[in-house]
């Protein structure tokens, strides 16, 4: 299984900053715990649509809109943190 990039994310080297990483996903499992579940599954567990829509017993679009927003919403916080 391949882990799919977090396109858009505003990582320029490979080294992350990884406290603002954990901080933001940490945040966005507080606000909105399935779609933190579903950034777990697609980039740390390595799922496609499809299997996160079999675990998660969500519909593929449903996931696909959840990693779209998940991404969009770890993004801008990153941005906020400078990394």
């Amino acid at each position: 299984m391949m882990t799919p990039p977090l396109d858009g994310l505003p990582f320029k080297t490979p080294s992350v900053d990884m406290i603002a990483l954990d901080d933001a996903l940490t945040e966005l499992a507080r606000l909105d715990p399935q779609r933190s579940r579903v950034v777990e599954l697609r980039f740390f567990g390595g799922l496609s649509i499809e299997e996160t829509s079999a675990v998660l017993n969500l519909s593929p679009m449903t996931v696909k809109r959840h990693w779209a927003t998940a991404r969009l919403w770890l993004h801008r916080e990153l941005s906020k943190a400078g990394t």
